[in-house]
């Protein structure tokens, strides 16, 4: 499969996340909730890890990779976090394209950290997903 189609999958799987969460966080603490996904999700990662037989590799990773690999893992957390208390008050037709704010930022925090030279595309599209957000927020 192409990058495309798993970046089609993520987000189809993502949708989910929205309504699942907010239908199964009704009247419970959404801390909670995300501590209890994310011990399923590390067994649900794990159990892929080990049918690969690449769990040895781990022992290879470099410092570099590390640090990289836990500040990712930091930084989900804390978008799963705020993301669920914002599914919690909020609607999930409004929540979920606002979390999408992280299709321009990304291409904004490439360019300034990776040196990515956004084309095109990239621009009209982090500016299209934007205009989206914004009358997804403001225009009733």
């Amino acid at each position: 499969m192409t990058w495309a189609i798993y970046a089609i999958f993520s987000a189809f799987f993502a949708s989910l996340v929205a309504i699942f969460a907010k239908i199964g966080i009704k009247g419970v603490n959404s801390n909670l909730a995300v501590a209890v996904r994310t011990v399923i999700i590390v067994f649900f990662a794990w159990g892929i890890v080990f049918a690969q037989g690449t769990a040895a590799q781990v022992k290879d990773w470099s410092r570099h990779t590390w640090i990289f690999i836990i500040l990712s893992a930091l930084a989900t957390g804390l978008s799963w976090l705020f993301y669920y208390k914002a599914l919690q008050v909020g609607e999930a037709s409004r929540v979920a394209p606002i979390d999408k704010l992280s299709v321009a930022l990304t291409i904004i925090l490439a360019l300034l950290f990776l040196g990515e030279k956004p084309e095109l595309g990239n621009i009209l599209g982090g500016l299209l997903v934007t205009a989206g957000i914004l009358v997804t927020v403001f225009v009733k």
